[in-house]
């Protein structure tokens, strides 16, 4: 069984925000809610990187963890979905995740969140699939027609690539061999490069 999962190359995203607008458009996104987002690092400076955020499926979601009436379930392909009518709005989900996938309408009384929106990976919710009360609540239902999320379909540069897990990997795996950059990666330096040393102070004499 395929398990899907998301993957932004950083190297290729031109933050054109092609991602963001294809899945508010197809999936009718209510107002004050970004399924997905492009998050842009050290913006207008050297080494300046966007990469596109939303819902990762995790493994292990802690959105799951903490949410006190379980409107939360995974399917056999490892999305996670949920729940709106057992949904109570506490916004659990929200600080839970490290993502900031989980939504709520940006209208209302103050403290009423209402029910929780979040990106599906156009695979709908507890309905029927691809029926009207479906769609209402959660968008299209691509994964039943037996296509990828429009947000990756969409993406310009390929940047943004969805699907099983393993071929996933294979494909980045791939990019960033032909690169040849070896630690020259993304991150990397940061992560495991040796700090660098202090400059030297500089000496003192007197003529």
């Amino acid at each position: 069984m395929a398990r899907m999962k998301f993957l932004c190359d950083a190297e290729r995203c031109i933050e054109c925000n092609g991602c963001v607008t294809a899945c508010k458009n197809d999936n009718e996104v209510p107002w004050g809610i970004n399924r997905r987002r492009v998050v842009t690092i050290n913006d207008g400076e050297p080494g300046e990187k966007s990469i596109s955020v939303a819902c990762m499926h995790c493994s292990d979601a802690p959105c799951m963890a903490v949410c006190p009436v379980n409107c939360f379930y995974k399917t056999d392909e490892g999305v996670v979905l949920h729940d709106k009518d057992l949904c109570i709005g506490c916004g659990y989900c929200f600080y839970a995740c490290p993502f900031g996938a989980p939504q709520f309408p940006q209208q209302g009384a103050f403290g009423q969140r209402g029910k929780m929106d979040k990106c599906t990976f156009c695979n709908g919710g507890p309905e029927e699939d691809n029926s009207q009360a479906e769609f209402e609540k959660y968008g299209r239902n691509r994964l039943a027609e037996g296509k990828l999320p429009l947000c990756a379909e969409m993406c310009s540069t390929k940047a943004l690539l969805a699907g099983d897990g393993d071929i996933v990997s294979d494909i980045f795996r791939n990019r960033v061999t032909v690169r040849g950059k070896g630690a020259e990666v993304w991150g990397w330096s940061s992560a495991y490069g040796k700090p660098e040393a202090p400059a030297a102070a500089p000496a003192k004499g007197g003529a």
